[in-house]
């Protein structure tokens, strides 16, 4: 077996760092393997080759990260899991190698524009979860909101066009369907300016509504990692942060419609609780059916059978037009039509083009680098470099 030197303190550091307990990390290093591999038997003076390719499969970094001798960078500038210890959702290790894979971006980035001189400044203040929560959105919409687009999808594009504009980077990850183990968290804040969401293709406005409450997250400056539960934010026990970034996020997406929800009667049988109401409000906002029923529970018009009810007659409808979606694809199949379905690509904020194309421009990276950091084909260069 082929052996080689290497750094074991960067693999400690990642360990640490997707804080791992020892035997967990040997669980996924030993799986598939008929013979289970011991810590002893694979970290000697010098590592066999296929044990470290092992060891990658778990945090894809590249083999030459651990073979680089330089000790790893264990400060909190490096990581958020080096600056916090529990976040809102038990995150699996797929979320931490995206939070991970971000934090890496956001540093790099934030080289380039130094290196570009590009000002990536805070341009909002710093607000207090003591502030309003509602008040503070008011303010905030005025400078944030773009233009209604009744899309869902076009606006999101164009809130984080909006956000660009006040130093605010956005970024989107898209999972693959066929992945064996997804992210189990909808969104994540990183000091200081960087929001990333995980794409929603079936409930756009799930993800609006996510990009709002981590934009919350900035406006108070605390990082949090996490997953949007509709039931847990109408019922469960959170933080005043949370409860905070929930009532600044609905009270930003719904502007003045937040007035004709709180004028809405108790919700009954007589009134067919609300629901022609509810659904011409979500119409005309980028909030869910959901969404503002989660309000409306905490406005104390919706006791807890009636939410259960309506929250479980709008998944059945939901999973119905999933079903019928389905086999409208088999029939087509089955026909012989090719589907044009693939797989989205990320919206991209245009701070992050805009940074990555001047870091070109001044020669501190090249055309390779470029096309593979905006995940570019060298056909399409050009569109970039006007």
């Amino acid at each position: 077996m082929k052996s080689t030197t290497y750094n074991i303190e960067r693999i400690n550091h990642l360990i640490q760092q997707y804080q791992l307990g020892k035997e967990e990390f040997l669980t996924l290093l030993n799986e598939g393997l008929k013979n289970s591999l011991t810590w002893e038997a694979v970290f000697k003076e010098e590592i066999q080759i296929n044990h470290l390719k092992r060891i990658d499969k778990i945090f894809k970094k590249g083999l030459s990260f651990y073979l680089d001798p330089t000790p790893p960078v264990t400060s909190k500038e490096s990581s958020i899991f080096f600056r916090k210890e529990k976040f809102g959702t038990n995150l699996n290790l797929a979320s931490k190698k995206i939070v991970s894979q971000f934090e890496d971006l956001k540093i790099s980035l934030s080289g380039l524009a130094k290196l570009s001189d590009i000002n990536l400044e805070r341009k909002l203040p710093v607000f207090h979860n003591n502030d309003n929560p509602v008040s503070v959105a008011n303010k905030v919409r005025e400078l944030l909101m773009p233009r209604f687009k009744k899309d869902p999808k076009k606006f999101l594009n164009a809130l984080i066009d909006k956000f660009a504009e006040y130093n605010i980077l956005v970024f989107e990850y898209v999972e693959h369907p066929s992945l064996k183990e997804k992210t189990n968290i909808d969104g994540f804040f990183l000091q200081p300016n960087v929001i990333v969401l995980r794409r929603n293709q079936d409930y756009f406005k799930r993800e609006i509504f996510t990009l709002a409450h981590e934009l919350g997250h900035y406006l108070l400056n605390q990082e949090e990692i996490e997953s949007m539960n509709y039931d847990q934010i109408a019922f469960g026990k959170i933080s005043k942060v949370e409860a905070w970034c929930n009532n600044f996020a609905f009270a930003f997406l719904a502007g003045n419609e937040l007035l004709n929800l709180d004028k809405l009667p108790n919700f009954t049988a007589k009134n067919d609780y609300n629901y022609n109401e509810i659904k011409s409000i979500s119409d005309r906002i980028h909030l869910s059916f959901t969404a503002i029923l989660t309000y409306l529970v905490k406005k104390d018009k919706v006791s807890g059978a009636i939410y259960a009810k309506m929250r479980r007659e709008q998944e059945e409808e939901i999973q119905n037009r999933k079903e019928e979606e389905k086999k409208k694809r088999e029939l087509e199949r089955e026909m012989g039509k090719v589907s044009m379905a693939s797989l989205g690509k990320p919206i991209q904020s245009p701070l992050f083009v805009s940074t990555i194309q001047s870091a070109f421009f001044d020669g501190i990276i090249n055309e390779y680098e470029l096309c593979k950091t905006l995940n570019l084909k060298p056909n399409q260069l050009e569109k970039y470099l006007r």
